[in-house]
């Protein structure tokens, strides 16, 4: 099952299924499971990110205490796999020097305790030498690269735009060039390089949907993105063209947070600030409603309650700190209601409210018709109540509010449940959505049909679909803890196995006996 939700891309984070990984290898199961499981491993783990977090989770349960003979052998296979081709071997040259390192563990580490033992007798393909340029540098390896050309310019493009720091001798259109004829990412580059325009000229070119809307602040703040400039077109360009997004899978809520964020014109987290570009303000606001139509529906019958108490729009979401909670609230009834055929979006808050969302209404539309809504005390049992008494045919409640809310009469577990019975839809669902809180929990953890969601992101939405489709049962029904938004682990893989998305290192999960890694990890850009 571990194999099958990895290949077909049924889990929404990896967390869930590198830790069910890890409890196969390392603890006490029957011999068959654990040779499976490492068998199967670079199935499963077809990325570094995913390598990392899944020894970090065997760190964790293992309950013996080093690396026995077959966690090893495992751990150097995953790399000796890659020697199957010499386009694999480039691959892992590329994930090797991309993803270096990653919750606390580097392939420096890894290496040094999997003690992988390359077979002379078998052609690798080069990958014995780029364990050995991970072990001991470029100059050490070089001779033993010269059999693979390609390997060999790779590493060694690479090794120029790393090491060369010294502002006096600095060829930015030099580098640039690098860059450009081997495809470098932003992780490649020397922090020092990043500073300069010619060189994000360059990562442009190449950059995905994902990296290029997520560096759009870097690119303003160094003056790349000036108004009228052919940057700003390139951009706006891409933005508006409905094929590249949904090659991309980007949701609305990407670029609503991309939107928020770059017209604040500060980030979340250091010290960056830029004069936003009004015409990619303007692009990236026409992005999200344009990326409606890449929704995929789930042809279920939903019921929307959205919270209008005040407190909504005060605070700002965990997980996207940009966004209130009632503009997230908005966003969400907004994309359901565009996407899915029998939708009803009401308000709770003294009494259910419905709101009226038309095909033409944008996000401020249905903003502001949540404000004129007098506010009262929040009742998250009050949706299904109203279902029921109104003898309405529901299939999902999402009831969204930032987590200030009380029960007066009956609990939403409760009320649920009577609607159940009421209507005869017996595996009607139920997501709460806390937009803002922390410690929080309403549905039944024994119920596969009820998901609690704390803070919410670009993968929030995806949650909620695979939930509704009966995707998540098996996840769900493995863990009795909420979904939250800021465990994400935000690693996407695309079909061919690479990593499109891993935004943000520093939430994944620290292994608690792991080396820290010797480096640390930057943001990545893809």
């Amino acid at each position: 099952m571990i194999v099958d939700f990895s290949v077909k891309g049924r889990a929404t984070k990896h967390n869930g299924l590198m830790l069910a990984m890890a409890m196969c290898a390392r603890q006490e199961v029957d011999a068959t499971t654990k040779r499976s499981c490492y068998e199967n491993l670079h199935l499963v783990c077809r990325t570094p990110t995913q390598l990392f977090m899944f020894i970090s989770y065997c760190e964790a349960v293992s309950t013996g205490h080093g690396w026995s003979r077959a966690h090893r052998r495992a751990i150097a296979n995953w790399y000796f796999h890659f020697g199957q081709s010499p386009e694999e071997a480039k691959r892992l040259a590329v994930l090797v020097t991309k993803y270096k390192s990653r919750n606390g563990w580097s392939h420096r580490d890894v290496l040094r305790l999997a003690h992988p033992k390359p077979n002379p007798n078998v052609n690798d393909n080069g990958v014995a030498a780029i364990l050995k340029y991970i072990q001991r540098g470029f100059d050490k390896a070089k001779e033993d690269l010269k059999s693979n050309e390609a390997i060999l310019q790779y590493l060694q493009a690479i090794e120029d735009v790393k090491t060369q720091t010294n502002p006096d001798t600095l060829d930015f259109a030099a580098f640039a060039h690098v860059i450009r004829e081997h495809h470098l990412k932003r992780e490649h580059v020397s922090t020092r390089l990043l500073n300069s325009p010619h060189i994000w000229e360059a990562l442009l070119d190449h950059m995905p949907m994902t990296a290029m809307i997520r560096s759009l602040d870097k690119m303003s703040t160094i003056g790349m993105l000036t108004s009228g400039s052919d940057h700003e077109r390139t951009i706006t360009s891409r933005l508006g063209d409905i094929v590249a997004l949904k090659n991309a899978k980007i949701h609305p809520f990407t670029i609503l947070e991309a939107l928020f964020t770059y017209r604040r014109g500060k980030g979340d987290r250091g010290r960056l600030t830029w004069s936003p570009n009004e015409a990619i303000v303007k692009a990236l606001d026409d992005a999200f409603y344009l990326t409606f139509s890449l929704t995929e529906p789930t042809n279920k019958r939903y019921l929307v309650a959205v919270d209008v108490s005040s407190s909504m729009f005060r605070g700002s979401v965990i997980g996207c700190s940009s966004i209130t909670a009632g503009t997230a609230a908005a966003a969400l009834a907004l994309v359901t209601a565009r996407t899915e055929r029998h939708c009803e979006i009401v308000a709770f808050s003294h009494d259910i409210i419905p709101i009226a969302v038309g095909a033409h209404m944008s996000l401020s539309d249905v903003e502001a018709a949540m404000r004129d809504i007098p506010v009262g005390e929040a009742d998250c049992s009050m949706p299904m109540q109203y279902a029921r008494k109104s003898n309405k045919q529901v299939d999902v409640f999402v009831v969204v509010t930032d987590s200030e809310t009380a029960s007066q009469n009956i609990s939403p577990v409760e009320a649920l449940r009577l609607y159940r019975r009421h209507s005869g839809i017996s595996d009607a669902k139920l997501v709460v959505c806390a937009m803002a809180g922390s410690c929080f929990t309403v549905a039944d953890p024994d119920d596969p049909n009820m998901l609690d969601m704390v803070g919410f992101d670009s993968i929030g939405p995806e949650v909620i679909r695979r939930f509704v489709d009966g995707e998540m049962n098996a996840e769900t029904q493995a863990s009795n803890e909420p979904q939250t938004a800021t465990d994400t682990e935000y690693v996407i893989v695309t079909a061919d196995g690479t990593e499109a998305d891993d935004r943000d290192a520093a939430n994944a999960v620290e292994a608690t006996n792991g080396p820290q890694a010797s480096s640390r990890c930057d943001r990545d850009g893809e």
